[in-house]
């Protein structure tokens, strides 16, 4: 493994608490450095909405071949389909005024029925702008590009992903479902620490919105497409088309666009219930970097070629974030969010110890450890005093913190 990347990967595992991270520096599709903390590099993980760029090049490819044109309002390919005027250009980029996510259940969260299934509830009723009108980022618009591409090829979307994209690419390890080894997804609670596993979905006719799985080696190949670099697979002038910026949005035709020290990168952030995703590559040089990690949030993925490029490279903490597996007695008590006063603080236990941190700017915060069967003050204000859990309130050297802000009517608790 790299040290340098691994140091950087240790930074952003530490800062977002994940309890895996996963990252590639790649050139021309070939990794030229990985590294890992708390997984190898060659687990597979849930890469969210970059399945969108494998559906987005479906598409391009159909309209490459003449069979469709991005001018085509979707209903000419889905008749009878909500939102049928809307062209598929704008569903690409995201411009058709769909909502954000298709009525009922939370899709990412809940298995998926069918196309059929989805199209029964989503009417056209939840619209959001006109087609066209302004960028407004929309799940559901990619579902109907998959079904677009399934009846276009005879076939279901996912066959089509693997006949048109995997199978000449050779990405063997980029699938629907889960292969062993892959991550399992969690949530980190805020303020214990500890993990939750997430559920792992078949999310039926959202798929095409983000229901691969994949590893660095795989989405290492996949940059060289976004990059132009396979002819075979995508005509470089179409690439350089899906990285053209519309209406200002930062988005293209099923890409994200980027800026990294001052150059374009384009490319695409997933995120789905415990995972989260980035890959985004120079269309020009073909540099890119790719970064896996199992939390459903901690991971500002639209900033991560910085921070495995940027020089000088930050500081590293010296260990790696470690989940809560027990919570002491002594603390469970005191986590969550109390109030001095009016002001709101955030008690988290992180890393062996208790943080109080406060919510609004500016104010310092203090570090508690269990000493004795008590939690002592180690860095801070409150260095060396005691917190006291009570009943009803925590008290540290005549603060007192309650649950609700004080009343000023009120007696003050303890008091």
């Amino acid at each position: 493994m790299n040290a340098d990347l691994e140091s950087r990967l240790l930074r952003l595992q530490v800062a977002g608490r994940l309890p895996s991270i996963v990252g590639a520096r790649v050139l021309d599709g070939r990794i030229v450095d990985q590294a890992g903390v708390g997984a190898d590099p060659e687990t597979a993980y849930r890469i969210g909405s970059i399945t969108k760029t494998l559906t987005a090049v479906l598409v391009l490819q159909l309209r490459d071949a003449g069979r469709l044109s991005l001018a085509d309002p979707v209903g000419s390919h889905l008749p009878g389909t909500p939102y049928g005027e809307v062209s598929i250009a704008d569903l690409l980029g995201h411009t058709g005024g769909l909502q954000s996510e298709p009525a009922g259940p939370w899709w990412e969260r809940s298995e998926g029925g069918s196309f059929a299934d989805l199209q029964a509830v989503n009417d056209g009723t939840g619209a959001v702008a006109a087609p066209g009108s302004w960028f407004h980022y929309s799940n559901l618009g990619y579902a109907l590009l998959g079904e677009v591409v399934a009846r276009a090829h005879g076939t279901s979307w996912w066959s089509t992903v693997e006949d048109r994209l995997l199978s000449p690419l050779g990405m063997e390890r980029t699938t629907y479902a889960p292969v062993t080894p892959h991550a399992q997804g969690y949530s980190v609670e805020h303020f214990t620490g500890r993990l939750t596993p997430e559920p792992l979905t078949d999310t039926g006719g959202m798929a095409p919105a983000g229901q691969a799985w994949s590893t660095l080696a795989d989405l290492a190949r996949w940059s060289r497409v976004l990059a132009g670099r396979c002819p075979d697979v995508l005509a470089p002038g179409t690439a350089a088309e899906m990285a053209t910026e519309r209406q200002g949005s930062g988005y293209g035709l099923g890409l994200r666009l980027v800026q990294v020290a001052g150059r374009p990168w384009c490319g695409h952030t997933g995120s789905m219930p415990g995972f989260l995703a980035s890959l985004f590559v120079d269309p020009e040089r073909a540099d890119a970097t790719v970064v896996l990690s199992n939390a459903t949030t901690g991971l500002a993925c639209e900033t991560v070629p910085t921070a495995l490029l940027s020089q000088p490279a930050p500081a590293a903490p010296s260990s790696p974030w470690q989940p809560t597996t027990e919570l002491p007695s002594e603390a469970v008590g005191a986590v969550g969010l109390w109030f001095w006063g009016n002001t709101a603080i955030e008690h988290r236990w992180h890393d062996g110890g208790l943080e109080q941190r406060p919510l609004q700017g500016g104010g310092q915060g203090s570090r508690f450890e269990v000493q004795g069967g008590r939690l002592v003050g180690v860095r801070g204000y409150h260095r060396g005093e005691v917190l006291t859990v009570h009943p009803t309130h925590l008290e540290c050297a005549t603060f007192i913190h309650t649950r609700v802000p004080y009343d000023p009517a009120a007696p003050i608790p303890g008091r």
